[in-house]
C-alpha cells in the first residue's frame, strides 16, 4: 500500500503489552510482514525475547513512565502511516500522551485499534480503559463477529461507523514449516489431550482437569501448554485428582513447539469461559488436531458448519468427559480423518492472507485519510 509514484514500504507502529513467544500482535502481524512492511514496535513490558533487525524496537520497562519514554522515542522515530495498539492499556495511554504531545490532531488519521476479546473477558478497569480507545481512535477492528456483538450498547454507540470485523488467523505456512521440521508421529498406544491457553480463571482448566480424570486410565496423558497465575492451584488440583503422572505443565514453550505437540496429540480441548477469536485452537487445527470446544460464541463463529467439532455447553465436566471418550473410542484413522477436516476447516477461511487482506483494507483507508489532511 503505497501513495501514487510512492512504491516506499507503509510504515507502521504496533502498540504492544508484552514481547513474547504466545503474542499475537507479533506472531501474526508482524513476523510474517517483514520484508512487506517497515515496521516498529513499541511495549508496555520488557521484551522477552528479540525481534528480527528489521523491526525497530522500543521497549517499555513495565512501569507508566517507561511506556511512555518508549512511546515518545516511538513516535519521534516516525512519521508513520499507521500506529495500530492492540489493548485498552496502551490504546488509552496512546491517546493521552498524543494529547499531551499536541499530536493527537495530526495522527488521528493513522490511528487504528483492535479489540482482541469479547468485552465481558476483559476487567472492569481495562473496560473502562477501552472505552476512552473506542472513542478516540479512528479505525476499529474486532476479531471476531462474537467481539463486536459482546460490546455494550454505550459502546457500539462509540464505534458507530467506525468498525469492521477482521477475523483472527493462524500463520499457515509457519506451522508447516514447524511440521516438516520435525515429522510428527502419534503413538496409537497413547490418548494424548492437549490445552494451550494462558493459565487463568477464564480459561476453567478445573473443568477439564475433572473431566480428564473422570476418563482417564494408563494410557491417557494431558498436556497443559502455558502459563499464568493459576499455575499453583493447577498443581495442586492435579495432586488431588492423583494425577501426577498423566499431566505435563510445560510453561510457556517455543511456537514451534505448540504446533509440534497439537500435531502428536489425539485431541485439543478448550474449556473457556470467553474469547476473541482464538488463534490457539485455529493453530491446532491447521495441525489437524480435532478439538473440543466450550459452546461460547466465539467457538461457534470459528467451527460455522463444521459438524465434526463438538461443542460442549460450559463448565460442564461430565459433557467433556463423555467427548474424551468418544475420541478415545475412535479408530487411529478416524481420528486422523477429523485431523484433517479440521485442517481443510481453518485453511481458506482463517489463514493469515485472509486476514492481512481485512487489515491492509483498514491501513488503505488510513492512509488515504491522511492524504487528505
Amino acid at each position: 500500500m503505497t501513495r501514487d509514484g510512492d512504491d516506499r514500504q507503509l510504515r507502521v507502529l504496533h502498540v504492544i503489552l508484552n514481547l513474547g513467544e504466545a503474542n499475537g500482535q507479533y506472531n501474526e502481524h508482524c513476523l510474517p510482514m517483514v520484508g512487506v512492511r517497515d515496521l516498529s514496535i513499541c511495549t508496555y513490558l520488557e521484551p522477552k525475547l528479540t525481534p528480527p533487525p528489521a523491526i525497530a524496537l522500543f521497549p517499555g520497562d513495565g512501569s507508566l513512565a517507561g511506556f511512555v519514554r518508549a512511546l515518545r522515542s516511538a513516535l519521534d522515530g516516525g512519521p508513520y502511516d499507521v500506529v495500530h495498539v492492540h489493548a485498552p492499556q496502551t490504546g488509552a495511554l496512546v491517546i493521552v500522551t498524543l494529547l499531551a504531545t499536541l499530536r493527537y490532531r495530526r495522527l488521528r488519521p493513522a490511528l487504528v485499534y483492535t479489540v482482541q476479546d469479547s468485552f465481558h473477558d476483559y476487567s472492569l478497569r481495562n473496560q473502562a480503559l477501552m472505552l476512552i480507545a473506542l472513542a478516540g481512535f479512528t479505525r476499529l477492528v474486532f476479531c471476531s463477529r462474537a467481539a463486536y456483538d459482546s460490546m455494550p450498547r454505550l459502546a457500539k454507540r462509540l464505534v458507530r461507523g467506525r468498525w469492521r470485523v477482521v477475523q483472527n488467523a493462524a500463520d499457515m505456512d509457519r506451522v508447516d514449516r514447524a511440521l516438516d521440521a520435525t515429522p510428527v508421529t502419534r503413538d496409537d498406544s497413547v490418548f494424548t489431550v492437549v490445552c494451550v491457553n494462558r493459565l487463568e480463571p477464564v480459561k476453567d482448566h478445573a473443568t477439564l482437569l475433572d473431566a480428564f480424570a473422570a476418563t482417564a486410565d494408563d494410557r491417557s496423558r494431558l498436556v497443559l501448554i502455558g502459563a499464568g497465575a493459576l499455575e499453583g492451584t493447577i498443581r495442586a488440583r492435579i495432586r488431588e485428582l492423583g494425577l501426577d503422572d498423566r499431566v505435563t505443565l510445560t510453561g510457556l514453550v517455543p511456537r514451534e513447539e505448540v504446533f509440534v505437540r497439537c500435531a502428536a496429540a489425539d485431541v485439543m480441548v478448550s474449556t473457556s469461559h470467553g474469547e476473541g477469536l482464538p488463534v490457539a485452537v485455529i493453530e491446532a487445527m491447521a495441525a489437524r488436531c480435532p478439538v473440543i470446544l466450550s459452546d461460547i460464541p466465539p467457538h461457534r463463529e470459528l467451527v460455522d458448519d463444521a459438524d465434526f467439532v463438538a461443542l460442549v455447553p460450559v463448565g460442564d465436566a461430565a459433557e467433556v468427559a463423555r467427548q474424551l471418550t468418544r475420541h478415545r473410542q475412535m479408530s487411529p484413522s478416524a481420528l486422523r480423518d477429523l485431523g484433517k477436516r479440521a485442517r481443510e476447516h481453518v485453511l481458506t477461511r482463517y489463514s493469515l492472507p485472509v486476514m492481512h487482506a481485512g487489515i491492509d483494507a483498514v491501513y488503505r483507508e488510513a492512509r488515504a485519510a491522511a492524504d487528505t489532511v
